[in-house]
């Protein structure tokens, strides 16, 4: 009998008592997956958007602290503004504007756009379009009339997109937000004719109180801030993980401990100390390769579940399971949860390897 067979068959004798074990492992390994499957599929999900929704360079006030999401209620001066429509080196120049205001009380982002792509329009067209969830409080419809600074506008469409708890969104063209922002710019993109890097350089340095972003440098942004979450999330996710763990370190002594006498007869008719050890760290290594697997397939489901149901409402219906569970993922789970549960088992392989023979055998 060879030791793979021997962990086998001690694997499959004690179904219940390993199905439990591995319990701790799944659920630490659902939890570990579902949440780092979630922000790797957010950082996709943006890094796409940023890719296809915005110019090679994107140009705000450097008050804003050279970071995208910043940039609310602080604008670029009209000089600078004329100053950039006038640079050779760029070109497909698109201003967007932001502001904050109320409408019956409600807290409301009013955004002015050039390029509609950046919003999915549930219902209705571009022009005037509004959020879901203000709609729904004030029972907005199609042609229905709001008030934004005075100015009554007719609304067009509706999105799902939002602005936080309590927060409406209204979605204008830019040449209709701009006037109601007294011609305020908050951004502006465009592409470039030369090196990005030289021309960024160019814009700071010519035009102050200016900052300017290549692609790269909004996505290493946007990388940072999901990678500050993810490393928070991932350590909670692990905590559970080790839990499991754990838990292959006391079943497995209390395997070898049940099995004491049956190790004394396989040392006697000729087994050594190593092939004893490795028989329990390939037992241990049998529970956490297969709870993991399982823990992934649930993972899996979970978070499709959640790109059925979810994806829709949150204007993010494009995102695929493949965004959220990379094979990197997916492998690095597997193995760690492995790695993890042969490290468990050590302590109890190398106890059993150390039995006495005579011992063992009187042992009852």
């Amino acid at each position: 009998m060879s030791i793979y067979t021997l962990s086998l068959k001690n694997f499959k004798r004690r179904k219940l008592r390993s199905a439990l074990t591995m319990l701790g492992v799944i659920i630490g390994v659902i939890a570990l997956v579902v949440l780092m499957g979630i922000g790797t599929g957010l950082t996709s999900y943006i890094n796409s958007q940023t890719t296809n929704f915005y110019g090679d360079i994107t140009i705000m006030n450097n008050s804003s602290g050279s970071s995208i999401m910043g940039s609310g209620d602080t604008y670029l001066s009209k000089k600078a503004v004329s100053k950039i429509g006038n640079m050779t080196q760029l070109y497909d120049i698109k201003k967007q504007t932001q502001f904050n205001t109320n409408i019956k009380n409600v807290p409301v982002v009013v955004i002015g756009l050039t390029d509609w792509n950046q919003i999915k329009i549930v219902k209705g067209t571009k022009g005037v379009v509004i959020s879901q969830s203000l709609a729904d409080d004030y029972n907005y419809k199609i042609g229905s009339n709001i008030t934004i600074k005075d100015d009554k506008l007719q609304v067009t469409g509706i999105t799902k997109a939002d602005g936080g708890p309590g927060t409406g969104i209204v979605i204008l063209d830019t040449e209709t937000a701009l006037p109601l922002n007294d011609n305020k710019v908050s951004i502006i993109t465009a592409n470039t004719k030369n090196d990005t890097e030289t021309v960024t350089k160019e814009i700071e340095s010519e035009i102050p109180g200016t900052s300017a972003l290549t692609k790269s440098d909004l996505s290493q942004q946007i990388g940072d801030m999901v990678n500050g979450i993810m490393l928070f999330i991932s350590a909670i996710a692990s905590i559970a993980l080790l839990v499991g763990v754990i838990s292959i370190i006391n079943i497995m002594l209390v395997n070898v401990t049940e099995r004491t006498r049956e190790i004394g007869v396989l040392k006697a008719i000729g087994f050594t100390n190593r092939e004893i050890l490795g028989s329990i760290l390939l037992e241990a290594a049998f529970l956490g390769f297969i709870a993991s697997i399982i823990g992934i397939i649930i993972a899996a489901v979970l978070l499709q579940i959640g790109i059925t149901v979810y994806g829709p409402q949150l204007n993010m219906d494009s995102i695929t399971l493949v965004e959220m569970l990379p094979m990197w993922l997916v492998g690095g789970v597997i193995g760690g949860a492995t790695l993890l549960s042969v490290l468990a088992g050590l302590y109890p392989a190398w106890r059993a390897s150390r039995l006495n023979v005579v011992e063992a055998l009187r042992y009852d």
